[in-house]
């Protein structure tokens, strides 16, 4: 069979059983998810002996340090991913449900229920977590799903896979209704997003350059899911030590993900004593890039470019920028941010305001870290991504954000 038979193929087998899947009970799709956390944790080992294939030849191909971090499973990961499949299991679900009903003058009754998308093809990069993420949320959302992961993590994904399908199928279900394309060449993408009598929503997770290839070039509709350059502003009125900790934790605590920080503008009225603080509890572990200021402040740190204002490095390195106000610091952030998460640290309550009106992204903080953008952590069991555009969803894509509607209309002969 030839690549493109290949994708048409699967795609067009999600296609076909979606429509059967879409009217299952959540009571059964409930039932299929607590199988495959079981089957996750019952074939751990299985799991880590492929995922350290991929560390494997990750290494060998010199990958970062942080970049391989997102692609290492071990025995807390697994059973972590398959915590969150049982907690996507237990959600409440909102499929069927007509959520709003009224009458016309003409008698009609027109009511609004929720149904699935239908079927959603991801395409992701070196996060096996995400195979299962994503398979658990279409699932749950009576959507059926079609993974294209990245070449990095091949048998891990396919490990996953298999154990994923065997689930399935212990609870009495087709596995046809997660695909998989277990090959690793690149033109399965370029096949794969032509096909839009099959799939419904396409999904991009990754690098800037896959999502930008995707989004110019899809003839299905995307659910864009930005790169993650985000800041935090320390403002004059901020709490140092709270501020320190913060910027700590979303640097330092997972530096490879989409939520950890990645600028720091600092007023320039507390920024020498900040700066001296943050250099010693950083300097360590992190690379700092400065703009001229700052270098002032820290002469022994390299001087920041105008690239690094937009680069969301997913590696050990932070950059600096000093700012006069507020109005400077939402400026930057407007203007060379990924509308991904953004976060001030201040005690005053009019500056918090301005800062949480006027910054256009996805979640903006207020003295708390950059890192709780995240589907769990925002109470969704997971999230199949996080979306940095405003059509149809923003921010952590969970389980009702997979869903759609429908107009359904009761009438007794009415005609027009």
């Amino acid at each position: 069979m030839n690549l493109e038979d290949y994708v048409v193929e699967k795609t067009k087998k999600a296609k076909e059983i979606s429509g059967e899947f879409s009217l299952i009970s959540d009571s059964c799709r409930k039932d299929i998810l607590n199988k495959i956390a079981s089957e996750l944790r019952n074939n751990s080992n299985y799991i880590l002996l492929e995922n350290q294939k991929d560390v494997s030849s990750a290494k060998e191909k010199g990958i970062s340090k942080a970049l391989l971090d997102r692609l290492k499973l071990n025995e807390e990961r697994v059973f972590s991913i398959s915590k969150s499949v049982e907690k996507v299991a237990n959600l409440s679900s909102t499929l069927g449900n007509i959520v709003k009903m009224w009458k016309r003058p003409n008698g009609l009754m027109i009511g609004k229920m929720v149904v699935p998308l239908g079927v959603i093809a991801i395409i992701y990069e070196a996060r096996p977590n995400v195979t299962v993420d994503a398979a658990a949320l279409c699932i749950k959302s009576g959507n059926t799903i079609v993974l294209r992961g990245g070449s990095e993590a091949i048998n891990s994904n396919k490990a996953l896979v298999n154990v994923i399908h065997s689930a399935i199928e212990k609870a009495g279900f087709s596995k046809e209704i997660v695909q998989f394309f277990d090959v690793t060449d690149r033109k399965v993408v370029d096949e794969l997003i032509k096909l839009y009598q099959y799939v419904d929503v396409l999904i991009p997770r990754g690098g800037p350059s896959l999502i930008n290839y995707i989004i110019e070039n899809s003839r299905i509709p995307v659910i864009q899911t930005g790169a993650g350059n985000c800041h935090i502003y320390v403002d004059k009125y901020a709490d140092i030590n709270k501020a320190l900790k913060i910027v700590e934790n979303a640097k330092v605590s997972r530096p490879s993900v989409c939520n950890a920080v990645e600028t720091i503008l600092v007023h320039n009225s507390v920024a020498e004593e900040f700066l001296e603080k943050l250099y010693e509890i950083l300097k360590n572990e992190v690379e700092l890039r400065g703009c001229e200021k700052t270098l002032e402040i820290l002469p022994q740190i390299k001087p920041a470019s105008n690239d690094d204002w937009t680069t969301e490095y997913l590696d050990y390195i932070l950059a600096i920028k000093i700012v006069k106000d507020i109005e400077n610091a939402i400026q930057h952030i407007n203007t060379y941010g990924s509308k991904h998460s953004d976060a001030i640290i201040t005690e005053d309550y009019p500056t918090i305001i301005k800062f949480l009106n006027e910054i256009d992204s996805a979640a903006v903080y207020v003295n708390a870290s950059t890192r709780f953008t995240d589907g769990e952590e925002f109470g969704f069991g997971a999230e199949i991504g996080i979306s940095t555009q405003k059509l149809h969803v923003r921010g952590p894509v969970g389980v009702e954000d997979l869903t759609t509607y429908k107009y359904i209309i009761l009438g007794n002969g009415q005609v027009r």
